[in-house]
């Protein structure tokens, strides 16, 4: 079938190309704007590396390591397996290999090294970033291995989030200035939060890698829209951290290209090991560059896609009657599971969740650039 790219389509029922050309645009555009000037004439490094140039070769790189590494899943029978209370459109998808996250994430972080002269705020959170990756990977091979939707236990996951997270927080405070606790926000104002930062600081990074998680139901969904998330906490922070810009946008362009693979009908999912990677980048950037509030607009999606499931747990319960069952305030959790069964088709969430994701970017650079 032939993408078909106007605006009325994207619409309506846009094509999973359509929508891989509408992010690329999307992205190509925010860089195209950082490089002409539109930040104030920050440059990235001593060597001024324009970022257009930086995703157009990690995306590559991403693209040409995908066409490697599918086929490999493919023989390990890595396939994604179902499940069974989900909505009944996806269980076509059964077999089509997982994991994604091993090829895109490692290239991304290898990338920003290289082109940072290996930085030692790229290397944190590059390395917290691959061990989130890490936790992933133990959950989607203990999926694959019992071929059920157990993998990690979510007490078990809980912990090494936790873990990973308060070694980042330690080097938080062994490396960096008293002022790391303070919050910058709209307009100029900025929030002093003291010892409070800290237990903060593991609470998003535990949010943000399950919020991405969740995200992650639909061909396109999670990448798109972290890379679009990637790309704008880039352009945020280019002026005071140029370093954690990069490795924003080297994952970003690996987003991209993972998507080159994986829009509707996807060749290969991003399992844990990816959504639970890109979570981690987020929170890392966001809190080494003190933009918890810029993490938190540009993370919105993600954070609704997240408080969906809390809200219809916690209404479920509220509301269970004697015979054990309670009312849903959806027709299935997370929300973009809800829109599928209201009629909408997986490519016009994912149109949607970019144009939104790209709006929560424009917001963001407009009030604390």
């Amino acid at each position: 079938m032939e993408a078909n790219f106007s605006p009325a389509s994207l619409l309506r029922n846009p094509s999973g190309k359509a929508l891989l050309v509408l992010l690329t645009i999307l992205l190509g555009g925010l860089g195209i704007s950082f490089d002409q000037g539109l930040s104030q004439g920050t440059a990235l490094l001593d060597a001024a590396i324009p970022i257009t140039v930086i995703l157009v070769v990690g995306a590559l790189v991403t693209v040409g390591c995908g066409y490697g590494v599918i086929p490999v899943l493919r023989r390990l029978k890595a396939g994604q397996v179902i499940q069974e209370d989900g909505p009944q459109s996806h269980l076509k998808k059964a077999g089509t290999p997982t994991m994604g996250g091993i090829f895109f994430v490692p290239v991304a972080v290898l990338l920003a090294w290289l082109w940072t002269g290996f930085s030692p705020e790229a290397i944190a959170v590059g390395l917290l970033t691959l061990f989130y990756g890490f936790i992933g990977w133990i959950d989607d091979w203990e999926i694959l291995r019992r071929k059920s939707n157990k993998g990690l236990t979510p007490r078990m996951k809980m912990i090494w989030q936790t873990v990973g997270a308060v070694v980042f927080c330690a080097w938080l405070l062994w490396s960096q200035p008293t002022g790391i606790t303070t919050v910058a926000l709209p307009f100029g104002l900025s929030l002093p939060l003291g010892l409070a930062f800290w237990p903060l600081a593991i609470f998003v990074f535990t949010a943000e890698s399950n919020a991405t998680n969740i995200t992650d139901g639909v061909d396109g969904l999670a990448g798109g829209t972290g890379a679009i998330a990637l790309m704008g906490l880039a352009l945020l922070v280019a002026p005071t951290h140029p370093a954690l810009a990069v490795f924003a946008v080297c994952l970003s362009a690996g987003c991209l290209g993972f998507v080159f693979h994986n829009h509707n009908p996807a060749k290969v999912f991003m399992g844990d090991t990816g959504s639970l990677a890109l979570g981690g980048a987020l929170a890392a950037v966001g809190l080494l560059s003190q933009n918890l509030w810029a993490l938190f607009i540009l993370s919105g999606l993600f954070f609704v896609e997240s408080l969906s499931v809390i809200a219809q747990v916690s209404y479920y319960k509220a509301t269970k009657g004697p015979d054990g069952k309670g009312k849903r305030l959806f027709r299935m959790a997370p929300y973009h599971h809800h829109l599928e069964l209201s009629g909408w088709t997986e490519t016009q969430i994912v149109g949607i969740f970019y144009i939104v994701s790209f709006g929560l970017v424009v917001v963001t650079l407009l009030t604390l650039l």
